[in-house]
């Protein structure tokens, strides 16, 4: 999900509170706070030695001992408007970053407005070869120029 449809989504259903399922199917806990909201990017070179660049919108929750708390759509718009001097003009896609045994980031999919709440579905991120074409296996290491002194592994 981007930003402009995270938002449009929240500016829809003001009042409902924002609930957030793990790709497992647990929820993270209702009474989760927001703490960051931030731009990230990233540049890096891929194995095969292209320069590339990402970025996405990154929401940090943390789970506190006051379970009464709850973060309505509203507010969550927000926090997202105020944050729109750094997040800037790119129509980013939105990750939650939520710790629960280890810190893991998880992009937003889908919505599901039930009732008085609005229910975000989480996905998987998985790693990648960004180019297959040099650095895909082949039957023997010596004939693998990934595997090489100038290749990519």
């Amino acid at each position: 999900m981007n930003t402009s449809t995270l938002k449009a989504t929240l500016l829809n259903h003001p009042n409902s509170n924002v609930e957030f399922v793990l790709p497992n199917g647990k929820l993270v806990p209702i009474h989760a706070h927001l703490t960051e909201v931030g731009r990230v990017d990233k540049t890096f070179m891929d194995c095969g030695a292209t320069i590339r660049k990402t970025s996405y919108l990154c929401l940090q929750s943390w789970v506190a001992d006051d379970i009464s708390h709850r973060l309505a759509a509203v507010k969550l718009a927000n926090i997202i408007d105020r944050a729109a001097p750094i997040i800037g003009e790119e129509d980013l896609e939105v990750e939650l970053e939520h710790e629960d045994e280890i810190i893991s980031q998880f992009p937003i999919e889908s919505q599901k407005n039930e009732g008085n709440t609005l229910r975000f579905q989480l996905g998987r991120k998985h790693t990648d070869c960004l180019a297959k074409a040099i650095c895909l296996p082949t039957a023997t290491v010596e004939d693998n120029p990934c595997c090489s002194d100038s290749g990519c592994c």
